[in-house]
């Protein structure tokens, strides 16, 4: 843990390396913790997941790195072994799709209900995050989505990016989930214009960069953090549509975002 009383971790998904690779870049890149993804084709599956977490976690632990949260399933095999090795959260996200709205929420919202007790058994947290495009994309989705629930249970991963890129401003998004506010993600992007004025219709896409360049602005959010007196996990999640130059564009943001905070 930093000085600021922030927990710096990393969401590891663009790195496919050992736990020994992946404990010694992190460390010597300045995170506290990471983010783990537990999917087909990484370090840790969820088949294999009661098995390769805690040697996981055990090699992590020799560079000083631990596993602040997991990004995977919601189910009884991911969350016990969550709890076995003290990864007390989970973060997940809700696709809409081309969906009703308010009944893929309120089949979430029953789901959720069912999951309480495992929650509860193991010591484990759900947080739901906000994303753009078709999912549930804004602050007040996950509110309205998660309200009814005790925060010890399902609380709110913010991303700043996605806020931004849905025209939200970070003020408000901080508001309206500060009830349930588990853990922070930073990151950042604009929308870019991916054809020439001599077409009929623009054409927009999302460019995800670094802490310094997109639409969401970090230093304002860590302003408004520190008025807060908030202290928790900050996630810088990783994404740069630069894949080849991720390497040196986290190191940049980490220094960045210790640089608002301490």
């Amino acid at each position: 843990m930093s000085n600021s009383g922030m927990t710096y971790s990393v969401f590891t998904k663009p790195w496919n390396l050992s736990m020994d690779e992946l404990g010694e870049k992190v460390s010597k890149l300045g995170f506290d913790g990471i983010e783990l993804p537990v999917r087909p084709g990484f370090a840790v599956t969820p088949e294999e997941i009661k098995e390769k977490l805690p040697e996981a976690v055990k090699t992590l632990a020799k560079y000083g790195v631990k596993i602040t949260s997991v990004a995977g399933n919601t189910d009884e095999l991911t969350i016990s072994a969550c709890g076995d090795n003290g990864i007390s959260l989970i973060r997940t996200m809700v696709y809409v799709g081309e969906e009703n709205y308010l009944e893929v929420e309120a089949r979430t919202q029953k789901q959720y209900e069912e999951l309480i007790p495992l929650l509860d058994k193991h010591g484990v947290k759900l947080g739901l995050q906000n994303h753009c495009d078709a999912f549930v994309c804004n602050a007040m989705g996950i509110k309205h989505l998660i309200e009814k629930f005790d925060p010890k249970y399902i609380g709110a991963v913010w991303d700043c990016a996605h806020n931004a890129l849905n025209g939200e401003d970070p003020e408000m998004g901080l508001d309206i989930v500060w009830s349930h506010l588990c853990m922070i993600n930073f990151k950042n992007a604009y929308w870019k214009v991916m054809n020439g004025p001599e077409s009929d219709i623009t054409v927009w896409q999302h460019y995800w960069t670094t802490g310094k360049r997109g639409r969401a602005d970090w230093a304002r959010i860590a302003a408004n953090l520190k008025k807060r007196n908030w202290s928790g996990t900050l996630c810088i999640t990783n994404e740069y549509s630069d894949e080849a130059n991720t390497d040196k564009w986290i190191a940049e943001d980490i220094a960045y975002a210790k640089s608002l905070f301490e």
